[in-house]
């Protein structure tokens, strides 16, 4: 008997996943008995997002293949649980690499400009980014620390990159994008927009409508299995 497939993701994910669900019987779209996007913001707090995911997994009422839609995300997934269910999750680090449609996109751009922060449409929402980092420091600590702490961390970054995957997510973004630019400006991060892939997102659907080997793209954590860190590797 198949397993009924749940897909649970993170919202920056959910207008790329909606496009291969099926909604009405669509013979080529891909049917799931459950669908749960999470909050942009709990890529922030590792452990919470850990938990959270976890108690989603326990919580699911029989054996499922589960479409997990996040990468590493600071360790959040490590130590993770599959139980009675398969899980089926993007090897890699972080979001990023999703955005631009693969790992090796992601190491191309990075192998071309190291000194990259990138910056999302769910980044932007949650509060993730360097000036709402430097507006909480002040408030916590005062403007002369806040300055102080900012620098250890972003001084050698050299651009900053918004990633969207459409012209109107950028269009609609990037007044915040550019006020985050400008702050950066100081450090004398150059700002660029880019337009990422859906590849990725596309392999994986395929994937949990037809599995098969899954090769380097995904890692299968069958039944009783967990994440770890070490999974995540490439030499």
């Amino acid at each position: 008997m198949k397993q009924p497939v749940v897909v649970i993701a993170c919202q920056v994910f959910q207008h790329l996943i909606e496009k291969y669900l099926s909604h009405n019987g669509e013979p080529d779209a891909l049917e799931a008995a459950r669908v749960i996007y999470q909050d942009y913001g709990l890529h922030v707090f590792p452990n919470r997002l850990r938990e959270t995911l976890q108690a989603q997994l326990d919580s699911l009422p029989e054996p499922s293949l589960v479409i997990l839609g996040y990468g590493l995300c600071g360790n959040g997934l490590r130590d993770i649980k599959a139980g009675v269910h398969t899980l089926v999750v993007p090897r890699t680090d972080d979001c990023i690499a999703i955005l631009l449609g693969s790992y090796q996109a992601y190491q191309e751009a990075f192998t071309r400009e190291p000194g990259t922060y990138y910056l999302t449409k769910g980044w932007l929402e949650s509060g993730s980014n360097p000036l709402m980092e430097y507006q909480k420091l002040v408030v916590k600590y005062g403007a002369e620390l806040a300055a102080t702490v900012m620098d250890m961390q972003y001084q050698n970054y050299k651009r900053l990159a918004f990633v969207a995957h459409n012209q109107e997510d950028l269009a609609a973004y990037r007044a915040q994008a550019l006020e985050v630019a400008a702050y950066c400006a100081h450090w004398g991060m150059v700002y660029e927009e880019i337009v990422g892939s859906e590849v990725y997102i596309e392999q994986l659907m395929a994937w949990a409508k037809q599995p098969q080997e899954p090769g380097e793209a995904f890692l299968i954590i069958p039944p009783g299995g967990e994440i770890t860190q070490a999974q995540f590797l490439r030499m």
